[in-house]
Parts: C-alpha cells; structure tokens; sequence
C-alpha cells in the first residue's frame, strides 16, 4: 500500500509492523499536498528556520511560519505535532500537512511494544536541533533499563519523558554524539562521520550491557534506527544475530516523483503514465534531488529503491549524496534466538 505525502526533502517512511516513519530532504522547494496517511497515531516533525520572532518564511507554492521565536537559537528547528487520533480523522493534522514546507519531514505511526500508549511514549523523540526514531525493539529493556540510564548524560536522561526502550537508546545517542554534553550542545550540528560514530557506540553499549548482565539469557535486538539534524540524516539496518536479517530497510532517489501528487500517475501501478511525468510538466518542473528512506517500498516500482545491507548505515550528506557504510562491532556480542536456532538446528 502506498501513501502519498508532503515530502520536498529527505524523507523516511517505515510502514513495517504498522511504524510508519518519515525521513526526508530535498533540493527543490514546492508543494506536495498529502493524501491522508494510514490510520494511527502520527508523528511530525518539520525542521524549520528560525531567524527572529514573527519569522515566516516565502517559497514558492505556499508560506512556511515558525510557531514561535527561541531565545538564542538559529538554524533549523524540529517542529514537533503528536497526536493519539488517526491521521484521517484529525483536522489540525491535515491543515498542518497542507501548509508546512520543510528541507526534512519525518512521520511515524506507533505500534506498542509494550510501553503505555500515551504521547510522550510516541517517536520521533527531540534533543535540540537533533530527532531520533526506532523501528524494532531492545530486547530484555527491562532488565538493562537502570545500568542504561547511568550512561545518560545529565541532561539527556531529563529529557527523557517516557518510558520506552527506543527513547533510552535517543537519549544514549545524544549522549555519545555531544560527548556527554549540556542542553546547549544539542543545538550544533556535527560532522555526518562524529554521527556514524555516535550510533556505532550506542549500539554496542546495549549490546554489552545485555551480553554481561544476561549472559546466556540474551535474545538479539531490531536496532533500525535513524536521526538527523535537518541538514544530514544517518539510519541504520542491523540486527545481532550470526543469521537473521534485521527488520527491511530501503532507500530511493526516484520515488517522491511518483508519490508527489503534483505528477501524473499512481503510486500502487504504471497506469496513468508516470515515467512520462517528466516531458508532460517540462524540466521546470521536475523533482529536485531527495532521498526517501522505508521500510517497505511505498511505490509498485521495485527498480525505485535499493535495500540497505544488512547491519549497514545509510548516510546522507548536506549535498544529499548518499552511502552504505557497515557497523563495527564484534561479532561476540550476538545473541541467540531459541526458538528460530533449536528449529533450525533440529532441521538439520
């Protein structure tokens, strides 16, 4: 199934297990107006510039205003729209979707992992300038939930409002990306690389604290998990186990052409002609660089999109360029799954 939606940048749209996610950038500035997304909780968050108060920004298509003036900040700002009602049935959802621009947009639908439904349980979760998601689960959380906030950073365990696994590991990241840093390093931006390395080390610290509090109790994690800045964007496809795959994961700097409902053409199959969009609308109006990230391809083409490698990053720059790099860590530090190791075993 695909939706249509506002994505005139990087984009990042996980439907898996009913997580819809959206992560987006884009070098042409113009209106894509949405069709409503799947039923379930969204998530937005548009980062936005904020250069004084009353700010409201003129681009061609439609306007895009900040909500309000930051005292001491500049550059791009997440702004963030939560939301317990399904997308068709929120009219402020809709309004916001018609009328906000953004360089980056990401969206997520939440399925329980068990954590109490509630808004402040909701991805995508903010420290500053920097937004973080997760699509999968820690496993065991519970049992390494306490020695997992005694890394946190001071502010960045405060910052932490609920209680899931996926917003411990957002707090852990920002956490490693500042250096342990206060609230006032969350507003810079850093080398896409320093990002890289910040995910790769909070990755094998839930790795290690579950291989040496549980031993041979341990069960592999679904670690797909991506964050930007709003001017770069790292996400990443991994799994600790000899064999499994970990969750799917893809990329495409084709699809939002056939997404975007300014174009001829359907999402779902070739009819209506969207390979020709291009020569019906002329060069003026093609669709600039972008980079859409999912968890399933949202369009029928399947040449569209490209599966990020097993436990492998995704890393997309300030210029949009966009490259696999494979985590580091030791193969040690993965788990079994019983149920699927003692049935294959036993197939054997």
């Amino acid at each position: 199934m695909s939706y249509r939606i506002p994505v005139p940048s990087y984009g990042f749209l996980d439907v898996q297990h009913h997580n819809t996610r959206v992560f987006g950038s884009h070098k042409n500035q113009g209106e894509v107006p949405p069709e409503s997304p799947r039923p379930g909780v969204p998530e937005k968050t548009a980062l936005q510039e904020h250069s004084g108060p009353g700010n409201l920004l003129t681009h061609p298509g439609y306007t895009t205003a900040t909500s309000s003036y930051v005292k001491n900040v500049t550059g791009p700002r997440p702004a963030l729209y939560k939301s317990q009602s399904p997308p068709i049935n929120d009219f402020n959802f809709k309004s916001l979707c018609y009328n906000t621009e953004s360089q980056c947009v990401f969206a997520h639908i939440r399925a329980t992992s068990g954590s109490v439904v509630t808004q402040v349980n909701s991805h995508p979760f903010v420290f500053g300038r920097h937004v973080f998601m997760h699509n999968g689960v820690i496993s065991n959380f519970s049992s390494i939930r306490r020695e997992m906030t005694s890394l946190l950073s001071f502010d960045a365990y405060c910052n932490v409002l609920g209680s899931t696994d996926s917003e411990h590991a957002a707090a852990l990241y920002i956490t490693n990306l500042t250096n342990s840093g206060g609230k006032e390093s969350w507003e810079k931006a850093y080398p896409l690389k320093k990002m890289h390395e910040a995910m790769q080390k909070t990755v094998i610290q839930i790795l290690t604290l579950q291989k040496n509090l549980l031993g041979e109790a341990n069960t592999p994690n679904s670690l797909n998990l991506c964050t930007t800045d709003g001017t770069k964007m790292l996400a990443i496809r991994f799994r600790n186990h000899i064999s499994q795959q970990p969750p799917s994961l893809y990329w495409s700097e084709f699809a939002g052409r056939t997404l975007n409902t300014k174009y001829p053409g359907n999402p779902d199959n070739k009819d209506g002609g969207s390979a020709d969009a291009g020569t019906e609308i002329g060069e003026a109006g093609m669709m600039g660089k972008h980079t859409i990230i999912a968890s399933e391809p949202t369009t029928y083409d399947e040449k569209e999109w490209h599966l990020i490698k097993r436990n492998c990053a995704l890393m997309v720059d300030e210029d949009g360029i966009e490259r696999e790099e494979e985590l580091q860590y030791d193969e040690g530090l993965n788990a079994r799954d019983p149920k699927f190791d003692d049935r294959v075993g036993s197939s054997k």
